[in-house]
């Protein structure tokens, strides 16, 4: 029985960090099916019992209810983990995509150098003109349009990498403010429990 308390207690503080992180504007009818892990919680203890024995309380929880619970809680961090990795993907997909962008763009400068040295002149809007002269126009045009291209692109890639980075960066924020704020609910309950025990010894 002490065994099931004390997972109960562990389970408590832990999933109880997490449940920070789901926010809901409307009430939550406490069920293992469905909602926070905190209103999960408050239907454990709502279909738990308790007795007394040796001067100390005890809490009566199904198995049944502490597996279904167990799982929501893995669930839960499982759904965190994989938000996370899915941020990471987007992350490196932006930069292959830049990457990408910047090879093309090379590669077309190339192509474009080497078919201008193969004519001394051409044809622009139906006149002749120098080799100099037409480079000028066209370099002039296409490095316009492929600037305009590449700041089209690499700030919609970088907003979206930002983005990305930014909301990695607050799940890892929370994570480390719930598994601190567990950390302190544990130590805690802790010295509640030692002072429980002082007080339960001194009585005797």
């Amino acid at each position: 029985m002490g065994y099931f308390r004390n997972l109960f207690i562990a389970l408590a503080i832990f999933c109880s960090a997490l449940s920070f992180a789901q926010t809901d504007a409307t009430a939550e009818e406490p069920s293992l099916d469905g909602g926070s892990i905190s209103s999960q919680f408050d239907y454990i203890y709502q279909k738990s019992g308790n007795y007394r024995a040796d001067g100390k309380r005890y809490e009566v929880v199904r198995t049944l209810s502490l597996d279904k619970l167990r799982q929501n809680v893995i669930d839960t961090i499982n759904v965190a983990n994989k938000k996370a990795a899915q941020l990471q993907g987007v992350i490196k997909t932006q930069e292959s995509s830049i990457a990408s962008l910047n090879q093309k763009l090379s590669e077309t400068t190339k192509n474009l150098s080497s078919v201008t040295d193969e004519k001394d002149s051409m044809s622009l809007l139906g006149a002749q003109v120098s080799k100099t002269t037409y480079n000028i126009i066209l370099w002039t045009v296409i490095f316009g349009l492929l600037l305009l291209l590449f700041i089209f692109k690499f700030r919609q890639s970088n907003v979206l990498t930002q983005e990305a980075k930014g909301n990695l960066a607050d799940l890892e924020s929370e994570y480390e403010d719930h598994r601190r704020r567990a950390l302190e609910r544990e130590q805690r309950i802790s010295r509640q429990l030692q002072d429980e025990i002082n007080k339960y010894r001194k009585s005797k």
